[in-house]
């Protein structure tokens, strides 16, 4: 599987690293024990237009380094400043530059719901991501066969968390319907090769199913890319890159949700 299968091979033997040093049951007891989760889809389906899911991100296997000495809770308040209705922070080390401690800063400073951007393959990891405050977890199927997608899923549910179901072509989205997925992310980039290609959310918003709320992810590069998907049915976008290669992520992010051409549409 490509990159895909290299990153969720170094994340499994993660995962055994962190259950050796903190332990399942007590994972679980924090988890359990954590204040309230936000409502993330809620959030979402919200705001009368484009809903954005602005992410923290540090790096990415396809652009390098992006921004390594972002302060997560600075860039989390830029970006609810800039009209955000949730955030995205990846905690992926080795590939995406990304810590927990990056959640954690995050959440505390804004009070946007947070989802946890990270390969979640076990239910360890569902604990863990309630136990740092996430509000919802990444499901990718590309990386899972439907009965533990199922499971987890249900599980991120019974901990109060939202699920984001990715999908990348239409047999992911005929099985994330399967799996009665609220929420539904068409992500443009293969897994396998990186590369980009805007005509997979085209081409699977007229295959989404009743109720579900679609969610485009990658290759929104400005104003002009979110427009056009919106006008074709998504109703919110995932953004890291743009965002975080900006000189100042408020006017990035207010600019990308407005439309505007101007001069602060430039600073995307």
């Amino acid at each position: 599987m490509g990159v895909l299968g290299a990153i969720c091979e170094a994340k499994r033997a993660h995962v055994a690293a962190c259950r050796a040093r903190v332990p399942l049951a007590e994972i679980r007891q924090r988890a359990e024990s954590a204040g309230p989760a936000r409502g993330f889809a809620a959030a979402l389906a919200a705001r009368p237009g484009p809903a954005l899911i602005a992410e923290v991100k540090r790096a990415s296997p396809s652009k390098g380094t992006l921004f390594p000495q972002a302060d997560a809770a600075e860039v989390a308040q830029a970006y609810e400043r800039g009209g955000a209705a949730c955030l995205s922070v990846l905690t992926d080390t080795p590939y995406f530059g990304g810590r927990d401690e990056d959640l954690v800063q995050a959440r505390a400073a804004t009070r946007l719901p947070v989802l946890r951007k990270d390969f979640t393959l076990e239910p360890y990891q569902v604990y863990e991501a309630r136990a740092l405050g996430a509000d919802a977890i990444l499901l990718i199927l590309a990386a899972l066969e439907d009965p533990l997608a199922a499971s987890l899923a249900s599980l991120a549910a019974d901990l109060g968390m939202d699920v984001l179901c990715e999908v990348h072509n239409e047999a992911e989205l005929a099985r994330a319907a399967a799996l009665g997925a609220r929420l539904i992310g068409v992500n443009a980039r293969n897994l396998g090769t990186l590369a980009v290609d805007l005509a997979v959310p085209r081409a699977l918003i007229a295959r989404m199913p009743q109720g579900a709320l679609p969610v485009a992810e990658s290759g929104i590069d400005g104003p002009e890319t979110l427009t056009d998907l919106h006008a074709q049915g998504y109703r919110a976008f995932l953004v890291g890159e743009a965002l975080m290669r900006a000189p100042d992520q408020e006017i990035a992010t207010r600019a990308l949700l407005r439309g505007q051409f101007g001069e602060d549409a430039k600073l995307l």
